[in-house]
């Protein structure tokens, strides 16, 4: 069963091909080989620096977290959505996350959507066949539409993150789902948080009862970077001993060496993950939800 679109400018839902809409007749511009369902936010509403992509995307092919997170995320996609056929990425930045899901399930009808356009500039050459909107993941205008939706270091940089979870539920089709990656622990708040723009850090328990109260059921959560967690406090700590003499890029500054021996750890830790182990401590924290059929 087809999907329904949602109207942005008079909330008319309707299944007709394209995107004119039947009420109303507004029709979304494509821009840079994107659908702009939402002009990018203000300065003072945004919940990035866009000039943040141009950074990640000349790290996050050849960085140890980046790369891990993604097979992570490939791993909780086979394992717990394998007869998914569609999957939307909310906030897919430079469209890594997505090349990466692209590679690895070849047949898998993907799209992405990212508020700023910068991004989706990158995403672009990432990904010239795969349909890219510029929107609000407060407004998604989907409904009933994707098998899966995911989030991957999102939520945490919107202050709605409640009523994004509610968008995100509206746009995965009955029995479909969702994957989550958030940053874990109010505790390693640190000037990466700030100059990330982040609003907050999750407990387990937070996140949890905010994706129930959205309509999802829990099939599997579990902290990651939890071999590492050590080194991490340590680093969090240092951070705040620097006294404004903080360097944002440092951490991806490490030798060939030392990330791949970060990329082995992680690797060791994905093993145990996937033999069944679920981490009360880690860095991050993944989650994946079933919508409820009702």
């Amino acid at each position: 069963m087809r999907g329904m679109k949602i109207c942005l400018a008079c909330g008319r839902r309707y299944n007709t091909h394209g995107w004119k809409c039947p009420n109303c007749g507004h029709v979304p511009k494509i821009v840079g080989g994107h659908w702009v369902f939402e002009a990018q936010k203000s300065e003072g509403d945004k919940g990035f620096d866009a000039g943040g992509f141009k950074r990640l995307v000349g790290v996050e092919e050849g960085n140890w977290w980046f790369r891990s997170r993604n097979q992570l995320i490939n791993w909780v996609l086979r394992h717990y959505f394998s007869q998914a056929k569609s999957f939307l990425e909310i906030g897919c930045g430079t469209g890594f996350v997505l090349s990466s899901i692209q590679n690895a399930f070849p047949g898998l009808s993907l799209s992405g959507s990212e508020l700023f356009a910068e991004g989706l500039t990158y995403a672009r050459d990432r990904l010239p066949s795969v349909p890219l909107f510029q929107m609000d993941a407060r407004r998604i205008p989907f409904e009933d539409e994707f098998d899966v939706v995911g989030a991957f270091d999102v939520l945490e940089h919107i202050q709605e993150d409640e009523n994004v979870l509610f968008q995100m539920a509206q746009a995965t089709k009955k029995g479909g789902g969702i994957i989550i990656t958030v940053p874990q622990h109010r505790f390693l708040w640190s000037y990466i948080d700030t100059f990330s723009y982040h609003k907050r850090r999750y407990t387990r328990k937070e996140l949890v009862e905010k994706v129930e109260r959205a309509g999802f059921k829990i099939i599997y959560a579990t902290s990651f970077v939890s071999f590492l967690f050590p080194l991490m406090l340590v680093a969090r700590l240092k951070q705040r001993r620097s006294k404004g003499h903080f360097d944002p890029l440092a951490e991806f500054r490490v030798s060939h060496f030392l990330n791949s021996a970060l990329e082995k750890v992680m690797g060791a830790e994905r093993a145990a993950i996937q033999m069944g182990f679920s981490f009360p401590i880690g860095g991050s924290l993944l989650l994946a939800g079933e919508r409820n059929r009702r």
